[in-house]
């Protein structure tokens, strides 16, 4: 944001409402809030007089409502506006004494002749950058960061890029020019989270800190067509949005004005309209929900689900399986998953429709299939023919391939009603009834949520109270604030909840149509209130950039919308400093490197953790899993108590014990024994002030989709020939055909044949690989067949040589056995 665009931002922010006094600095989302670090303190308001600030800090202008702290000692220091009026709330400042200091930042440059992405390098010094670098705008290093890149170069800083998702890393490959370094990378869309990383090597007692960024296949944003027109909510209503999942910085958002949509967390964006006549003048004013999705942005207005896409704007009924009329609601998932939403053969959906009695799910390329209906699920539930069942709500769980359905049901449907809830599995096409039962006003309505862990766990929210539901639904209840009171518009002058906001790391905001806000906590039963930090009559929305920050999104009156970072760390840190919660552990530290795991056949994976904690306080590490019965855990615990602290560390392996030898059907004891397990490892309490305190991930069990096998010496590289033919002279082959067969050999497909010695034994090597290359050779006994027929081959060894006690299956008696079934399926690990 230009320094023009924040005068227009704090100029229409103050223009109405009450005051609100708010921080910031150089550094981007906070990453850098230190000893060494500007503060820039604002006031909005009439009625500033001076700051009030401790001895150890010095302020440039203490009677400018807009001025520059600076902290030359690390710690918790007491600041505020002092006014002429009611006393101004005191925020207490954490300031650190890091030593980092310096930053990446980067751009990107794609080449789509050869799908990969050059991203250029440099270090920068917030506190001495030009200001486009402070904005994310810089298309090339300032003189302050040629200069600084160039000394860390010097001595020993080279910087890369490192994947989260499949742990692979790309380095500069060559050396820096004009204080720049270059790394060229794959587009991808299954890696898309990565982080830039340097050596350790500090300049001036400083390092850099590590950058986490969004780097996907370049996506693209709708393009606005001259001569179309708004599409927007109803007049008056508050900001909508919908993000992707897994690309957080691709949002849409409808104002009562317009919609917009962007790809880099609205750094920039574009409006979507749509062309004249599509839709009446009170049409285009009714959104009433949207979706962002692999397929375009789906908007909900009047009962009816209209597409926007590059093809055009369409509206969506029956030709492709959906209502004409009469949907409800819709919904998409809020938590990524993409390992293993890809790895599936089967069919995930991307988001779901509904009406009061039928569910429909939308798969890639604009699939839609119908669910269930209410009929249906009465019957699966047992309920009364004659009750009312009809869709309350439905939303995608914490788990990739769950999604659940929220029922409204009564018998005499004119007081009450109650809420129950029902899980079904994509996999297994089961479904499960869950113990929640919540009961309602008959009017009343809910907005479910599911958090990101391993047991099912969500909050429902109605106008005024917030209700979680944590560890599969045992415990239960209403969030309480220190006040006693579980209705927050008690505590925020009678405003409703407009946006609850949930973040990977667990923490919970909730934000009321007047911008007062509660924090909580996951599995936490109390909130909160912040700090005001925006005026009561701006219309915003918090959002989640790339890095993992939070971010305040401003919708103008101009048409237009800013962005403005939010210190969720420091502002929870102020409130917790006030209300002396202090988190019952010193750390919690663990080796789970990835969200996403494997774990093949005979194959075991093993984890620790460790948590530190004062004496008597009695802690321990909780490890839940959730999913299909099919894991087996082993804990190994050990202790240390020294200084007052004690050390408790425990490891936990995850293995299968099954015996596949004697099994009637091999294919169906496999398949039991195959499926996703979520799992979670946490400290058994925990505050709101605890730093991330939760680790979850997915167990695959199962072979991953990306792994294969080839015969070794095989390559598709360095064959002298092409593809070639050669002839089997019928007299060979086992169907004693009339002529001789002519085979083509595919080199593409078989690899360069092998060249042997035909009076030395063979016998194939079998390897194992995966995307990242060679795994190892594969110990196991294997069936080789020749594909066309022939039977000429021979042993080596009898039976009996061999050892074998038993005559044991050949080729002659497999076919025999399995006259039905092509040569390729005749024989294999069923039939053992």
């Amino acid at each position: 944001m230009s320094a023009r665009e924040v005068a227009v931002l704090l100029s229409w922010l103050s223009c109405c409402g009450s005051a609100v006094w708010r921080y910031s600095s150089n550094s981007p989302s906070y990453r850098i809030f230190s000893t060494r670090s500007t503060i820039k303190l604002e006031y909005e308001g009439t009625l500033f007089t001076e700051w009030s600030v401790p001895e150890m800090c010095f302020v440039l202008n203490k009677s400018s409502p807009k001025t520059e702290l600076h902290c030359s000692s690390p710690g918790v220091h007491a600041i505020k506006p002092i006014v002429t009026g009611p006393d101004e709330e005191e925020r207490n400042l954490f300031v650190d004494s890091s030593h980092t200091c310096f930053l990446w930042y980067y751009r990107v440059r794609q080449f789509f002749n050869n799908l990969t992405q050059v991203i250029s390098v440099w270090v920068y010094d917030p506190e001495n950058a030009d200001p486009d670098e402070l904005l994310g705008s810089a298309e090339k290093p300032s003189i302050n960061s040629i200069v600084l890149s160039t000394q860390m170069a010097t001595l020993g800083q080279k910087p890369g890029i490192y994947t989260i998702l499949k742990r692979k890393a790309y380095l500069a490959n060559e050396k820096m020019k004009k204080g720049t370094w270059h790394i060229v990378v794959p587009m991808t869309r299954d890696d898309a989270l990565k982080e830039i990383r340097g050596n350790q090597v500090t300049f001036q007692d400083c390092f850099i800190a590590n950058f986490l960024i969004l780097l996907t296949f370049p996506l693209l944003t709708i393009p606005e067509i001259p001569g179309s027109l708004p599409i927007s909510s109803p007049r008056g209503s508050q900001l909508m949005v919908s993000w992707d999942a897994c690309i957080v910085a691709s949002v849409v958002l409808v104002t009562d004005m317009e919609t917009f949509q962007t790809n880099d967390s609205f750094r920039t964006w574009t409006r979507i309209r749509v062309p004249p006549g599509s839709l009446s003048d009170a049409e285009r004013r009714s959104v009433a929900d949207v979706i962002i999705s692999r397929d375009g942005i789906f908007f909900l207005i009047n009962g009816v689900l209209y597409q926007k896409s590059f093809r055009g704007f369409v509206k969506l009924g029956r030709i492709l399986n959906l209502p004409d009329g009469g949907i409800t609601g819709i919904s998409s998932r809020k938590w990524c998953w993409v390992k293993y939403l890809s790895k599936a053969k089967e069919r995930r959906s991307n988001f779901a429709v509904w009406t009061e009695n039928e569910i429909y799910l939308e798969y890639i390329l604009l699939k839609f299939a119908r669910l269930i209906t209410t009929t249906e699920l009465k019957n699966i539930l047992n309920l009364s023919v004659t009750a009312t069942l009809t869709i309350h709500s439905v939303e995608y769980t914490g788990h990739p391939l769950e999604i659940a359905v929220f029922l409204s049901y009564c018998t005499i449907c004119t007081v009450t009603k109650k809420i129950l809830l029902v899980i079904y599995n994509e996999d297994t096409k089961q479904w499960v009834s869950q113990d929640l039962t919540l009961d309602a006003p008959i009017d009343s309505a809910f907005v479910p949520h599911f958090i990101f862990s391993a047991l099912p766990g969500l909050i429902l929210w109605n106008k005024h109270s917030i209700y979680y539901c944590y560890h599969n639904f045992i415990f239960t209840g209403i969030l309480q604030t220190p006040a006693g009171h579980g209705n927050l518009s008690m505590l925020s002058n009678d405003s409703v909840i407009h946006e609850v906001f949930i973040d990977y790391y667990g923490n919970i905001l909730v934000k009321m149509e007047n911008n007062v806000i509660f924090y909580s906590k996951i599995n936490t039963r109390d909130a909160v209130k912040l700090h005001l930090w925006t005026n009561n009559t701006t219309r915003a929305l918090i959002l989640l950039s790339p890095s993992g920050y939070t971010y305040f999104l401003y919708a103008l009156d101009n048409g237009t919308i800013q962005i403005q970072d939010y210190p969720l760390s420091l502002e929870t840190r102020s409130i917790a400093f006030k209300t002396k919660d202090k988190c019952p552990y010193l750390a919690f530290h663990n080796n789970v490197a990835r969200v996403f795991y494997f774990l093949d056949k005979g194959e075991t994976l093993t984890f620790w953790t460790q948590i530190i904690y004062p004496e008597n306080t009695g802690l321990y590490v909780v490890v839940e899993s959730y999913g299909p019965k099919i894991l087996e855990e082993s804990h190994d615990i050990s202790f240390e108590a020294a200084f007052g602290y004690c050390t408790k560390t425990l490891t936990v392996t995850f293995y299968q014990n099954v015996d596949y030898e004697g099994i009637y059907d091999y294919f169906e004891m496999q398949h039991n024994n195959t499926g996703l397990v979520m799992v979670q490892l946490r400290p058994s309490e925990y505050s709101k002030t605890c730093p991330i305190a939760q680790k979850v991930f997915q167990i695959a069990v199962g072979c991953d989709d990306k792994k294969f096998i080839a015969v070794k010496g095989f390559s598709k590289k360095e064959c002298h020939r092409h593809d070639f033919s050669y002839v089997i002279e019928k007299s060979y082959l086992r169907h004693q055909p009339s002529k001789n067969l002519k085979v083509r050999y595919i080199r593409k497909k078989y690899g360069c044949p092998l060249r042997l010695d035909l009076t030395e034994k063979f016998q194939p090597v079998v390897q194992l690989f995966d995307d990242n290359g060679y795994v190892k050779d594969v110990g196991a006994n294997f069936i080789v067949w020749e594909i066309h027929g022939r039977d000429d081959y021979s042993f080596n060894n009898t039976m009996a040589q061999s050892g074998c006690l038993h005559e044991a299956q050949t080729w002659k008696s497999m076919i025999e056995l399995n006259k039905h079934l092509p040569l390729e399926e005749v024989w294999g690990p069923e039939f053992l």
